[in-house]
């Protein structure tokens, strides 16, 4: 194995851990302020969310298919739909238009 890949994994994991281990260490009292609770709670949300949402669009290689899936998920996730309805809705909405799409163009 490479030296370099060795000392490079090594530093990735350093630098992983670091942010998991400095709230243990620094916060020790529970947290009482509801706003910083709040935000906390959010935060693996919206990450995931940033994460995801832009890869949604590229994911089909059709922008028209990717927005049609992409409209449908969130229209039946709004209505508080199971997470294997609202993926099921958006894929078959996301094969429907590309079938189309492939059928005009």
């Amino acid at each position: 194995m490479n030296k370099y890949i060795l000392i490079s994994v090594l530093i990735m994991a350093v630098f992983t851990y670091i942010p998991r281990m400095l709230p243990l260490t620094f916060f020790r009292k529970e947290i009482k302020s509801t706003f910083i609770r709040s935000l906390l709670f959010y935060v693996p949300y919206a990450v995931l969310s940033a994460l995801t949402f832009p890869s949604i669009f590229y994911a089909t290689g059709n922008i028209y298919s990717a927005i049609g899936g992409c409209l449908v998920g969130i229209y039946y996730a709004y209505l508080d739909k199971g997470l294997i309805f609202v993926a099921s809705m958006a894929m078959l909405t996301s094969l429907v238009i590309g079938i189309i799409s492939l059928g005009i163009g």
